[in-house]
């Protein structure tokens, strides 16, 4: 079993914070042995589902070809052992993307490159709105329903983050002030019964579960989030690259105990608002449980 990329239940991301931190651009993008897996599902996402996975606004056809030549351009300077450019059209693990291809969107085309979703986000008179988004692998949420609206109906319904709340000015604030040189990330997490990457359906408009369950069978699903201007049209990239693994897969770990008694005091902390929303309540008393029972045999004697 393969260990966890990322471990931001640790406490290095508490959930519903903002929690932005400086990026270096060379890491911008971070493909891996999962990305043939991640294209090919995406390629049948779009037969299937595109309408459910990509939206734009007619305006934004520029940036989008802005944010397909940047990204093409940094993917082949940065992981060159992974992406092979040939006049217009770049290869990388089983795909071939022509740069000066109009038979899909720019932005669909730059999906097609990456494991990330990308979204285009444009400032408008009453905020930051969301124009473009090519996202296969939405952590239970609805793109078609987020399309078009300001950040502050976006996150209406997260604990804390509603209009008129400090945290959606801050938001607007960091969105105003990000510098073209000055990209950032951040991460958040989840707890889903599935191992899916495919989930436009929220959490808490789900059947709540209060069936038993081992920890095998739940999984933790981990977003690395980035913010990058875009220097000629001024709207910003959103890029979330999802991450699930079976929490199980943290006994593997070198911090094992650690981070299964760290996953439990974040999940115990959560009110029954946040709870609620990460689709937890009938759930969360368990899930603590169980992870201090296995920080316990995984503490050193």
């Amino acid at each position: 079993m393969k260990l966890p990329a990322y471990t931001p239940y640790d406490g290095s991301s508490k959930p519903f914070t903002i929690g932005l931190m400086p990026l270096d651009i060379g890491r911008w993008i971070e493909p891996d042995a999962d990305l043939a897996r991640y294209l090919g599902e995406k390629r049948s996402l779009i037969g299937a589902h595109r309408e459910d996975v990509f939206v734009a606004e007619d305006a934004t056809l520029p940036a989008q070809q802005e944010c397909l030549a940047l990204l093409a351009d940094y993917l082949c300077s940065a992981h060159p052992d992974l992406y092979a450019r040939h006049g217009s059209v770049i290869e990388t693990a089983g795909t071939r993307i022509d740069l000066a291809d109009s038979t899909l969107p720019p932005l669909m085309r730059a999906g097609l490159l990456v494991a990330d979703d990308l979204v285009i986000m444009r400032r408008k008179d009453d905020g930051w709105h969301l124009v473009a988004g090519h996202v296969s692998f939405p952590s239970s949420w609805s793109l078609q329903e987020k399309f078009g609206r300001p950040m502050q109906a976006i996150h209406a319904d997260v604990p804390g983050f509603s209009e008129g709340t400090r945290n959606a000015t801050l938001i607007t604030r960091i969105f105003d002030n990000l510098q073209v040189t000055r990209p950032v990330e951040r991460m958040n997490w989840s707890v889903n019964a599935t191992g899916d990457l495919f989930l436009p359906l929220s959490k808490h408009r789900r059947p709540p579960s209060a069936d038993d369950f081992t920890l095998a069978e739940r999984f933790a699903r981990v977003e690395r989030q980035t913010l990058r201007k875009l220097p000629f049209s001024g709207d910003i990239v959103f890029t979330i690259r999802v991450y699930v693994d079976p929490i199980v897969a943290i006994e593997h770990h070198p911090r094992a105990a650690e981070l299964a008694s760290s996953f439990a005091s974040q999940l115990d902390a959560l009110d029954e608002h946040q709870a609620a929303y990460k689709g937890l309540t009938l759930q969360k008393a368990d899930l603590v449980q169980k992870l201090h029972s296995l920080a316990q045999q995984l503490a050193p004697a």
